[in-house]
């Protein structure tokens, strides 16, 4: 055997489809898992080695504790040596919290806190001016040196520019003892009863004590506790006035503005938190934007009356409350509910939408009497308002959020701070200008940082600084450079997620930790793929062992030791079929081998389509970082769109185009990015997009009942001459709704142990085991399978199984056709990767009739895919396009990028850097261009 201390050994791995495999894994190298999507990659690498490792430290735990976790399962595997702690680092998109930003994620952004809390600069918002705090004996040497000589009056300020009559405040002055208070600038004694206007602001001041500055002791004892009395109760701030001259001074002992006055409390790194009170913007708790009424969205068409319903939440009139309240809301300003609402007076507008309250009469000339009417209305605008708000349902709140649009918030304009804290600066800028700097441009700000900062603010900085500078360092070699601190973490993709969080463990710098990291290169051009592959270099230089699951052909190329699972998916995989360094692994006859040494390859089209001749043009989007892009989208053809990370093609296509077009065809309620105008729209008759965010967000949700195929299977089963006689109805067949389902999971098959400080576990529900069906129901069996069985098939097997019946074939030969037939019909969705969940899309859109005249949208289809599924997927997109179809996909792997027929590239660089159209056309014609990076390697792919 091996020695333990160099090797992993996993014996007898048996989790999910591996047939019982040995494998040995070098410790403290970069080794590559490979193979067919769905051959048991993530089986091996993610529950086998990372469950066991993760096993193994709840393990440490107190029998106290271990009891909340339940029973974390052993995977099935006999025996794994040569462990250590074990850290996965997964695509699962981060949180979906509009508070979660790759700052807090990095946790720069605590560091930043850190710093300015300690040594930034505070100035006034008022005046501009910087701020100055003082202990008492600075103050006692500054007035002594001041106003030597001078008669003064020393006073602490108790109201500054607030409404009130305060009399319980002068009767308490008096009562400490007190005989004059300065009101608006003029010194009173205090009389008993006395009171200011409670409708006008004023300032007041207690009078401590009125002396003459000069050197006797006797007087240097009365200042210092006169200065102590003010500092008491003016809450650390004092007013110095000199008698004769009237020149009022202030001191604090906290950060104050000398010349207005306004101070301060001394910064605490949570001062500058959007997360927590004292720093957030208390208009909009810190999100940054709010939701606001437009009134447009309410009267979309002011040409039509109240009566035709011109007020789109209420409609055309029915018997109501609210329009009892608009007729006399009209008898009260004078008009009539069938008068068009433009020539509405403007009063009575705004009590229809922000409400009012009034009594008013009217005379009746034919009854000869005085009517007596009321206004109780809390106006349309207000009451949508307060459904978003405060409704508990998710419907009330879509229905609200319909007339209202998100406006960034006016008070901190977006930064999501308050007022005060926008004023600490370092080197001229705040915190959040350096939080809105792409990580590129923060790098270089801190590099020349150091020539700007006093001797005090270098030493006690230089420590943070250096922790700031080494993480934004690790961000830009996972080629994050076109990220800013503030981007919201749930508009990541998957790759850019999990470098972050990558780039988060570099910079914790441990050492002897086996990372296991699922497809970091998601997403991720060429060019910085480099990059990534370095960063992973250097985490094992430092003394980890590093597993990556992976397809990609630099990275495999790359490795110290490669791993290939086959030898195809599913059942048929789950075995080792070669494992070595990867020149050895090219002399094997693997698939991947044939791949990697040319022996097979995805083939360029002989000939590239012509297209239709028709093209939707967008002109002048300028979202995000697009620089007035203007762009034709030939139709009829396969466009694929490109360009390095952050370059602008997600604003361009996910956040403008598509947006536009289900606007057009589908009354969509997204708000396309700003762009001028858009022309061909006629030309194809609907649009979809398929994304990789998951088809389902419980352990309910599967392929079956995703693709609608389990509604069918369920039909069958109800018309089982077993099941007729019993009188079972389809639902009897459903997990989701008592009557067939086990009642102590409720179907889940699962039981879920909630953990008060960790993820939450599911463990198999001891009743069913897993089977989710009662023993009844389960005894309804077509061809010999019980409804349990039928979800455990594979699409492969369901595929030969359901031959007969071609509503249910044809949706599962789609689901096989995208190369997904080893996934089970109920396969948990929260079990599939990003890229078999958009195939699962993809299968279902093409299990229904396409027109030829459809607009598909695909967003990185290859993530997860081996070159071979590449080679599937690209047979059936290709049997898409050749019926006349356009497919547009945005796509950073060169096995698609050579073989559509038209490529749209975007650049130069990611973030400020990108935003253009850099050129457009065949793949040949590309390729020939000297600046793209997309051309640089579409070049070696072609063979030009």
């Amino acid at each position: 055997m091996t020695n333990f201390e160099e090797n992993i050994e996993v014996q007898g791995a048996r989790v999910h489809n591996l047939k019982n495999i040995d494998v040995t894994i070098p410790r403290e190298k970069l080794v590559v898992i490979t193979g067919l999507s769905g051959s048991g990659k993530s089986s091996l690498a993610f529950d086998t080695i990372y469950a066991e490792g993760q096993r193994r430290y709840i393990e440490t735990f107190s029998a106290y504790a271990r009891q909340f976790l339940g029973g974390l399962e052993r995977p099935d595997v006999d025996k794994i040596d040569g462990l250590s702690p074990v850290i996965a680092i997964e695509q699962k998109t981060t949180s979906k919290s509009p508070r979660s930003t790759v700052g807090t994620i990095t946790e720069i952004y605590d560091f930043l806190r850190l710093l300015y809390a300690r040594a930034s600069d505070a100035y006034s918002f008022n005046t501009g001016d910087k701020m100055v705090s003082y202990n008492d004996e600075q103050i006692k040497d500054l007035i002594i040196s001041d106003f030597n000589g001078k008669r003064i009056n020393i006073l602490a300020p108790v109201v500054r520019s607030r409404k009130g009559h305060y009399r319980e405040l002068f009767e308490q002055i008096a009562k400490q003892g007190f005989v004059k208070v300065r009101t608006d600038g003029e010194i009173v004694d205090l009389k008993k009863g006395m009171k200011l206007d409670r409708y006008k602001n004023h300032d007041i001041e207690i009078v401590i004590d009125r002396l003459k500055i000069d050197d006797s002791t006797e007087n240097d004892k009365r200042l210092s506790e006169s200065i102590n009395t003010a500092m008491y109760h003016g809450d650390d701030v004092l007013l110095v006035i000199d008698q004769d001259t009237q020149e009022a001074r202030y001191f604090s002992r906290n950060l104050m503005c000398p010349s207005s006055g306004i101070s301060y409390p001394n910064p605490e790194p949570n001062n500058f938190s959007f997360n927590s009170p004292k720093g957030a913007c208390s208009n909009c708790n810190g999100i940054g934007d709010l939701y606001q009424v437009n009134e447009s969205k309410i009267v979309p068409d002011d040409s039509l009356s109240i009566k035709n319903g011109a007020l789109a939440p209420q409609g055309p009139e029915k018997k109501s409350w609210i329009f009892k309240q608009l007729e006399i809301i009209a008898q009260r300003y004078n008009f009539k509910l069938t008068d068009p609402y433009k020539s509405i007076p403007e009063e009575a507008k705004q009590v229809i939408l922000y409400g009012g309250n009034e009594k008013f009469t009217v005379d009746s000339k034919t009854l000869g009497i005085t009517r007596e009417y009321k206004i109780d209305f809390e106006g349309i605008a207000n009451f949508i308002e307060s459904q978003y708000e405060n409704a508990d349902s998710k419907s009330l709140k879509r229905w609200a959020k319909e007339y209202m649009d998100k406006v960034e918030c006016p008070v901190c304009e977006g930064t999501r701070l308050r007022k005060e804290s926008l004023y600490f600066k370092i080197n001229g800028e705040n915190i959040a200008q350096l939080a809105n700097k792409d990580i590129v441009d923060l790098s270089e700000w801190f590099n020349t940082l150091s020539t700007h900062l006093t001797d005090k603010q270098l030493k006690i900085g230089e420590e943070i600084i250096k922790e700031i500078k080494a993480r934004l360092q690790f961000l830009l070699d996972v080629g994050l450079n076109y990220l800013s601190l503030n981007r919201s973490s749930k508009s990541l993709s998957g790759g850019e997620a999990q470098r972050i969080r990558l780039a988060t463990q570099i910079g914790s710098q441990l050492v002897g930790v086996l990372y296991i990291l699922d497809e970091p290169s998601i997403g991720l051009h060429q060019r910085d793929n480099e990059k990534l592959i370095n960063s992973l270099i250097s985490l094992r230089d430092i003394g980890n062992s590093v597993i990556v699951v992976e397809h990609d052909k630099d990275m495999i190329e790359r490795a110290d030791h490669v791993i290939d699972i086959g030898p195809r998916a599913g059942k048929y995989g789950g075995e080792i079929i070669s494992q070595g360094t990867p020149k050895e692994l090219l002399k094997e006859h693997t698939l991947t081998a044939e791949y990697l040494n040319g022996t097979r390859e995805i083939e360029i089209p002989k000939k590239r389509r012509e297209g239709n001749g028709h093209f939707i043009e967008l002109k002048g989007c300028t979202g995000n970082n697009l620089k007035n892009v203007s762009v034709k989208f030939p139709l009829g053809k396969m466009i694929g769109v490109t360009g390095v990370s952050g370059s602008g093609k997600s604003t361009l296509i996910n956040e403008t185009l598509y947006p536009i077009l289900n606007a057009y065809y589908f009354n969509g309620v997204k708000k396309p990015m700003p762009y001028k105008s858009i022309k061909g729209l006629e030309h194809i008759d609907k649009v979809i997009d398929i994304n990789q965010s998951p088809i389902g967000r419980t352990p309910r949700s599967n392929p079956a009942t995703y693709t609608g195929t389990f509604g069918e299977i369920r039909s069958l089963f109800a018309k089982i001459p077993e099941a007729m006689i019993r009188g079972y109805k389809p639902g009897r067949f459903s997990f989701n709704v008592a009557g067939g389902r086990c009642e102590t999971c409720k179907g889940g098959g699962l039981r879920v142990i909630e953990m008060n400080f960790l993820p939450d576990v599911y463990v198999e529900c001891e009743t069913c085991q897993g089977k989710r069906f009662n023993r009844e129901t389960l005894e309804i069996r077509y061809k010999g399978k019980s409804i349990s069985d039928v979800l455990n098939m594979t699409i492969n097997e369901g595929v030969d199984f359901f031959e007969n019946i071609p509503k249910i074939h044809r949706k599962l030969k789609t689901i096989q056709d995208v190369g997904l037939g080893y996934i089970t019909l109920g396969q948990q969705s929260t079990t599939l990767s990003g890229g078999e969940a958009q195939r699962i899309k993809l299968a279902t859109e093409l299990s229904k009739r396409d027109t030829g005249n459809t607009f598909y949208i695909l967003d990185e289809p290859t993530t997860g895919l081996h070159f071979e599924d590449i080679r599937v997927l690209m047979i059936v997109l290709n049997k898409l396009a050749d019926k006349g179809n356009t497919v547009l996909i945005i796509e950073h792997n060169l096995d698609v990028i050579k073989t559509v027929d038209h490529i749209i590239d975007i650049g130069y660089e990611g973030g400020k850097g990108g935003g253009e159209v850099i050129t457009h056309g065949t793949p040949e014609h590309v390729a020939k261009h000297k600046k793209s990076y997309t051309a640089k390697f579409l070049k070696k792919e072609l063979n030009l």
